[in-house]
Parts: C-alpha cells; sequence; structure tokens
C-alpha cells in the first residue's frame, strides 16, 4: 500500500558536498558508513518522518561531490535556509549541504537530470603529495608531449556513441549509447602540478568516466597506441579500452536539472554557489593533510556492483544486487 502524505507536505531540494574519502560511496549499504546514511541520520534529527531520500547519482567508494542534488517530503515547517542550517549541526565535517529549495512531494532529481559533469583530478609528480592523498591520481611520466596525445585522444570521444566497452561488467544495462558534450583536459592555473579532465554528458555507465580517464592516461604514456578510444567505441570490447582509474581523483562537479526549485537558500545556482566557495574540496585538500600511503596503484580491480539504489528505503537490509541507474 503506497504511504499517504499529508496535505501539508513538500518536497525539499538540496545540493550537497563532500569528501568521500571515509565513505563506502553515497548510497546506503549495511554496516558500512555512507554519505546517504549520514545525510538521513541528520535530517531526521530535525524531522523523524522523513522516510527516504532521492539521490540524484550514485558515487562510489572514494569519490567526491561538489553537487550531488538529493531530494526528500517532509511535514516540517522550515523553510529553505533553516534545512541548510539546522542541518549542519548533524553533518560530519566531510558533508555540506550547500542549498536548499522547495520542490514538489515525491520530486526525484534523477529524472529531473538534463547532464552532468564530471571532474578528475590528476598529479603530475615524482613523489606523492601528502595534501592530495586520495584527492588527486598520481602519475608518472606525463610531459608537455603525453598531455597533448591525451587531449587529441579525448577529442573522439566526444559526440554519441555506444560506450559499453567503457563501463563494469556489474553494469548490466542493455542501452548503453550516451552523449558527451565536452571531454577537455587543462592544467589548474593555481597548482600546474594538476591535470584536470573535465567529462560532460547526459548520463553516464558505471565507472565510465574512470575508464576513459584511464584510457587517456594510457595513451598518453605510450601504454596503447593512438586511437584506443575509437578502438573501443567501435568494437563495444572493454578489453581495447585502458585501466579504470582509481576513485580518488573523481569529483562530481555539477547536476543541471530542469527543475532548480523555489525559494533557494542561498540565492543562485548550486554551481554558482561551489565556485564562490573557492574550488571547494579541492581547495580543501591544500590544507588538510592525510597520511598513509600513496593515492594508490595505477591498476585498480573493478569493483562490485553498487549496493543502493537512488530512493533510499526505511533503515533494514539492504536490498542486494540491483540493475545499475544512470550514474
Amino acid at each position: 500500500m503506497p504511504r499517504l502524505v499529508a496535505a501539508s507536505s513538500r518536497g525539499i531540494l538540496l545540493s550537497v558536498a563532500y569528501d568521500g574519502r571515509p565513505f563506502a560511496g553515497f548510497a546506503r549499504q549495511r554496516d558500512q558508513r555512507t554519505v546517504a546514511g549520514e545525510l538521513l541520520g541528520a535530517l531526521r534529527a530535525i524531522d523523524p518522518a522523513i522516510r527516504e531520500i532521492r539521490g540524484a547519482s550514485r558515487t562510489d567508494a572514494g569519490v567526491h561531490a561538489r553537487d550531488q542534488r538529493v531530494a526528500f517530503d517532509t511535514a516540517a515547517p522550515l523553510p529553505p535556509r533553516g534545512w541548510v542550517l539546522a542541518t549542519a549541526r548533524h553533518l560530519p565535517d566531510e558533508i555540506v549541504i550547500r542549498r536548499a529549495a522547495v520542490v514538489r512531494v515525491g520530486y526525484s532529481p534523477r529524472f529531473e537530470s538534463l547532464r552532468k559533469r564530471y571532474r578528475y583530478l590528476i598529479l603530475r609528480d615524482l613523489v606523492r603529495d601528502p595534501f592530495l592523498s586520495r584527492r588527486a591520481w598520481r602519475v608518472e611520466g606525463l610531459t608537455d608531449d603525453a598531455l597533448a596525445r591525451a587531449r587529441a585522444e579525448a577529442a573522439t570521444a566526444t559526440g554519441t556513441h555506444d560506450f559499453a566497452a567503457f563501463r563494469t561488467s556489474a553494469d548490466e544495462r542493455t542501452t548503453t549509447v550516451r552523449t558527451l558534450y565536452g571531454v577537455e583536459l587543462s592544467l589548474d592555473p593555481a597548482d600546474p602540478r594538476l591535470v584536470r579532465i573535465d567529462v560532460d554528458g547526459n548520463a553516464f555507465l558505471h565507472n565510465m568516466v574512470r575508464i576513459l580517464v584511464g584510457t587517456l592516461m594510457d595513451v598518453a604514456r605510450g601504454h596503447l597506441e593512438p586511437g584506443a578510444i575509437a578502438r573501443a567505441l567501435a568494437s563495444r570490447d572493454r578489453r581495447d579500452a585502458g585501466i579504470t582509474a582509481p576513485p580518488d581523483g573523481l569529483y562530481l562537479e555539477q547536476i543541471t536539472l530542469r527543475d532548480d526549485g523555489l525559494d533557494a537558500w542561498p540565492a543562485g545556482a548550486p554551481a554558482d554557489e561551489a565556485a564562490a566557495a573557492g574550488a571547494g574540496l579541492e581547495a580543501d585538500a591544500h590544507v588538510l593533510p592525510e597520511p598513509g600511503p600513496d593515492a594508490g596503484a595505477h591498476v585498480l580491480p573493478e569493483p562490485g556492483p553498487d549496493a543502493g539504489a537512488h530512493v533510499l528505503p526505511e533503515p533494514g537490509p539492504d536490498a542486494g544486487a540491483r540493475r545499475l541507474l544512470d550514474r
């Protein structure tokens, strides 16, 4: 029987930023610390009647976000400003609600998504940087010529293609055609050691961005011949693409929605607010040391299926393996 929603209920849409290092991903999982679990707990501290939260995009363990979009229904009479400020008291330091707005009851940001933009950070340095540990992937041998090869390779990924070769075996979707509006490589003006790879598209397969980045780096370093992306697109064979880049350097930068809500606080688009924060998590990387091993090996095993769904039910056993939805 469907849950009855009180007449006074309304939906609230959040823009959420987080440092993914301490979490087992966005979606809730049994016996794991997740972004959605922490967020739902903080929201329930304000309104215990909140039953679920609906995310726009899953992120895997270790992946960061500056503009994750999350919606929920509530009858609590708090304005958007109240949700931002009151919930902050109950969230860990690694998670912040950057914006809240009013939307209709049952609003699902996943189904309102028009395009998403990811950024991947690569550190080209001979030694590791403890301030960027698990915030950027350190890759050696990235000369200017190597980056030029990567830029030329990236151009072949732009457009509408069948990206079946750029997903994990856990992704069981039958439709693998996606449109990429741009794949751009640039140097961070504040730190030329950092290479930024921005990938903008309508939707993404599981690990699609990380496999694209891994392929670009393999071509750049001479591990794959130029034209690897074109060959993988034509064959639809995962073996023709490159390695899967580690999650450390991946950031969900922006999600563009059809309906961004009303009465937003702070006012303005979420992406504008994130930019005003001074590059968010990337800026934090220069002041928050993280002791421990280097950001990770260059070759990582494929992760297992994502455990959660976009609609997060009442706490209880995880629902198990499910058909993966758009990232």
